[in-house]
């Protein structure tokens, strides 16, 4: 396993849409692995493929305390609810901003072995499947961003919780 670059704001491959998996190999494995642990380093909820810069349907999220759950081909397939709230980006370090997603959301995708899944989130999870899933369309969260936050709201709105 090998901690990967991540892509920063600015760069085409974060613009682009992405290739269905097709091959279950050594090299998806290795880029799963390899995200997993790129994920856990940086402290981030989710990583997608093309923020390592590789133009696969390949996701994965932290869906609990250092769990990190792996979405091959991922396909949002129903949501509901509404939810504003802080939204940020591994790609764009700096920039914060509220958002409205999904309060709940139901994602279809496929494990490393090509087995086929359903998996519910809500609230901060239901976000991560809906933000992840537009990395693999090249669209940036900051798209739906409602309000920029700077630094100091940021910090003020941690202390709040």
């Amino acid at each position: 396993m090998a901690i990967r670059n991540i892509v920063k704001e600015g760069d085409p491959i974060l613009t682009k849409k992405c290739r269905r998996v097709e091959k279950f190999d050594d090299r998806l494995f290795q880029l799963l692995d390899d995200m997993k642990e790129t994920l856990l380093q940086s402290g981030g909820v989710g990583l997608a493929a093309p923020q390592v810069g590789i133009l696969k349907r390949v996701v994965v999220i932290c869906t609990s305390q250092d769990k990190v759950k792996e979405f091959i081909n991922p396909e949002i397939i129903e949501t509901s609810g509404n939810q504003q709230s802080v939204e940020g980006c591994l790609s764009c370090p700096d920039i914060w901003g509220v958002t409205n997603r999904p309060m709940n959301a139901v994602i279809r995708a496929l494990d490393r072995n090509g087995n086929e899944f359903t998996m519910s989130g809500e609230g901060l999870l239901a976000k991560a499947f809906c933000h992840e899933c537009d990395h693999l369309d090249g669209i940036l969260f900051t798209k739906y961003i409602i309000k920029r936050i700077n630094p100091a709201e940021l910090e003020e709105r941690k202390q709040k919780k």
